[in-house]
């Protein structure tokens, strides 16, 4: 092959990509990152020391990158600041506002009756939610009038909107909920309520996935 022939590269493919690759790679800022997270917990950098048990000069030079933490300040770091060392070297998410809203306005959700409960599906438009928002009222009476727990996939918040209910779990004992208090739970973990008041209590509830 004379010097003025170029040589070709058997495999184009992968050297675009490898190219690529390299041009999306950031160089790690441990230092920003630091920053950041002592801004999103609202500290100073002196109030970061007091936690960290770092000087407020050691913090101030890894934040401007000029000194690397060693592995005992970064363990340091990681206590003061509650987090896992791994959160110091992974970078933030980046939050891409999707516009998603529904407004279900008073009375105005999808019913959904059941024997015990008479639901009210809220923001129903909305497809493929993260939680499940839904009120309902609450006709059972007595412990008896479930065949058996209800248990579903999830986690579960409920508040007493207005009336008084029994809140009965798997494993905990039954326990008293009125207007204003509310529970959060694990929805695998079999439960039922009932309305102990002179009304059917009214509840709020928010599942989530």
């Amino acid at each position: 092959m004379s010097s003025d022939e170029q040589q070709v590269d058997p495999y184009p493919s992968l050297t675009v990509a490898r190219e690529r690759e390299s041009e999306n790679i950031e160089p790690l800022q441990l230092g920003k990152r630091l920053k950041d997270i002592r801004m999103a917990h609202g500290l100073t950098l002196e109030e970061a020391s007091k936690r960290t048990g770092l000087a407020r000069s050691t913090l101030s030079k890894i934040e401007n990158e000029q000194i690397s933490p060693t592995f005992q300040a970064m363990q340091k770091l990681a206590t003061g600041l509650q987090i896992d060392i791994p959160q110091l070297f992974a970078p933030p998410k980046q939050l891409v506002a999707t516009g998603r809203r529904d407004i279900t306005r008073q009375g105005e959700g999808k019913p959904h009756p059941t024997t015990t409960y008479e639901h009210e599906l809220l923001a129903t438009q909305l497809r493929n939610k993260k939680m499940m928002p839904f009120k309902s009222r609450v006709r059972a009476r007595h412990f008896d009038d479930y065949s058996d727990w209800i248990r579903h996939d999830g986690e579960e918040f409920l508040l007493v909107l207005s009336g008084k209910i029994t809140f009965f779990s798997e494993f905990y004992e039954p326990v008293r909920l009125s207007e204003g208090d509310s529970v959060y739970y694990d929805a695998t973990m079999g439960h039922m309520l009932v309305s102990v008041s002179d009304e059917d209590a009214l509840i709020l509830w928010v599942t989530a996935s």
